[in-house]
């Protein structure tokens, strides 16, 4: 790592998903789990990866004798402990010791920088708190490590007591760290705040020590704070992808760097890792169990869709009339969002990417039936799936996959609480009838599966498609029981995922709606691969 100056556009990415994003409510991953997303970051390009503290629990042991075995393309693995116990030498401390005894590279230790902590938590007066950061720096830079020192508070502090704060970092550069990180670990500072102390430490120390930052995002500024810290010389970023972490997050690393490689000019990845990041984003969120933000910058499924009329015409004819960057650059897709608002250039725009050419004339049939349709409660902008067929349907080129003759539904509550449900459907495909029994979980279930068995011999393809999500919304709320109800279904072969829409009276009769829609969408020719307008996200 090389240190900072105003002039270097080097910044190191430091990625602590593993250890503080686990911190946020309702996350816990496996240790191979998070093996899984230490190399998802490595593909990113990320410089150093925070496993966490080593053999702290059976977990964090499993997980570090895991990463020993691992080859990473570009990371290097950073263990994270904490400066010695008051009552302890260095060399005596088993954290320390664990540390130094681990196969990490780099060892990142937190301490404390704010006499209130000194007063409160530790219990150590200002000079012995000196002593512990510059005797457990040297220790590890003994042991061969690459250290890191995280100055915990270090924003609390500069404002009560700046001359302390700098003697804090002073203490571990003088042991040896090559990296001091200045924590704003309450979330609470402001860009201005940390942008002066920043630049002060810069002008103090960054002729003899690369300079970091670390934000949390309780006051709505994580990533502001980082990129000011680095506009004021800091070129060490720590955060976690996705702003996982504890109250409110970490500042956000899918953010961070596209903002500091994009808009600041400054050198994070690889233009080609750059591209990686909308993917590694939902991969990591896939892997965490938790849904994709829609409006999240750069990575959300929202952050270059369009809906207004002059929006997507603006973007037909020039995308930067209505997009800050280019969505490819991030591996993003632009979405076109249809429904009422949506003009002629919209549908023809759409049809085009799905394969079909029309005329205005039909674009124009097309708009209408839509603001027709929802104005019985459809929403196409969550359901291309349905939207294709539509266009189609307009157009002459929809051709359905079988005829219904009918189906039937029956569930059964028995006295020991068992609930069972079965589904017959009859039908006619290529003029063979089918009549097909299932049972299901519920009458959606049964119905897809009695649907399946009739026709998967004809379209063998149904087999790769399931249904990745369904959504109901009552549309009137004060009918009750009796309201029109909106079903969404996701589904995905794998590949692509596409949304379809139902709307009835009758919840199963939405649903099959819906379900037909989404296996009919399945079976249209494939989409473009490049800057698709998509009304559902296109991959996880």
């Amino acid at each position: 790592m090389e240190h900072s100056s105003h002039q270097n556009k080097r910044v190191v990415v430091y990625d602590t998903t593993l250890r503080d994003g686990m911190q946020g409510e309702g996350m816990s991953l496996s240790a191979e789990e998070k093996v899984r997303v230490a190399h998802a970051l490595d593909r990113l390009g990320v410089d150093l990866i925070e496993a966490g503290f080593p053999a702290s629990n059976p977990k964090e042991e499993t997980l570090f004798a895991l990463l020993a075995d691992e080859t990473f393309e570009h990371a290097q693995i950073a263990a994270f402990g904490m400066t010695r116990r008051r009552d302890l030498a260095a060399e005596q401390d088993p954290a320390l010791r664990l540390l130094a005894d681990c196969f990490a590279p780099v060892c990142t230790i937190v301490g404390k920088t704010w006499k209130l902590h000194l007063e409160k938590v530790t219990q150590v007066d200002p000079q012995e708190n000196l002593r512990m950061i510059e005797e457990s720096v040297a220790f590890l830079v003994r042991a061969g490590k690459r250290v890191i020192y995280d100055a915990e508070h270090f924003f609390d502090a500069w404002r009560e007591d700046p001359s302390y704060a700098l003697r804090c970092l002073a203490a571990a550069v003088d042991a040896g760290a090559e990296c001091v990180t200045l924590c704003d670990t309450n979330g609470a500072t402001l860009p201005g705040a940390v942008a002066a102390a920043t630049a002060r430490v810069v002008e103090e120390l960054g002729d003899r020590v690369l300079v970091g930052i670390h934000t949390h995002d309780d006051a709505g500024c994580g990533v502001a704070n980082t990129l000011v810290a680095v506009e004021a010389g800091a070129r060490l970023v720590q955060g976690t992808i996705n702003g996982y972490g504890e109250r409110c997050g970490n500042a956000n690393l899918t953010t961070i760097i596209p903002n500091l490689q994009l808009k600041m000019g400054f050198d994070c990845v690889r233009p080609e890792q750059l591209a990686r990041l909308t993917e590694i984003s939902h991969l990591i969120d896939e892997i965490c169990n938790v849904t994709p933000n829609p409006n999240q910058p750069y990575v959300g499924k929202n952050a270059f869709a369009h809906k207004g009329g002059m929006h997507i015409a603006g973007v037909n004819r020039d995308a930067r009339t209505f997009e800050h960057i280019d969505p490819a650059l991030v591996g993003a897709d632009r979405r076109i969002l249809v429904s009422e608002l949506a003009g002629k250039g919209t549908i023809q725009a759409r049809a085009d990417e799905t394969g079909l050419e029309i005329d205005e004339e039909t674009a124009q049939r097309v708009i209408a039936r839509v603001k027709e349709l929802e104005h019985h409660g459809y929403q196409f902008e969550a359901a291309d799936g349905s939207l294709d067929l539509l266009i189609r349907k307009e157009t002459g080129n929809y051709e359905p996959l079988f005829r219904l003759e009918s189906w039937r539904v029956i569930s059964e509550k028995r006295a020991d609480g068992r609930v069972e449900t079965e589904a017959t459907i009859k039908l006619w495909v290529d003029g063979k009838r089918y009549v097909r029994t299932a049972e299901g979980n519920g009458p959606v279930n049964a119905l897809d599966r009695a649907l399946r068995a009739a026709i998967v011999e004809r379209y063998p393809h149904l087999q790769e498609i399931e249904l990745v999500n369904f959504k109901v919304r009552i549309l009137d709320e004060t009918k009750g029981t009796g309201a029109v109800t909106r079903v969404l279904i996701d589904a995905s072969d794998g590949v692509e995922t596409w949304g379809a829409i139902g709307v009835s009276e009758n919840i199963i009769e939405a649903s099959w709606e819906a379900l037909v829609d989404s296996l009919e969408a399945g079976m249209l020719p494939r989409r473009a691969q490049h800057h698709r307008p998509a009304v559902a996200e296109r991959s996880r």
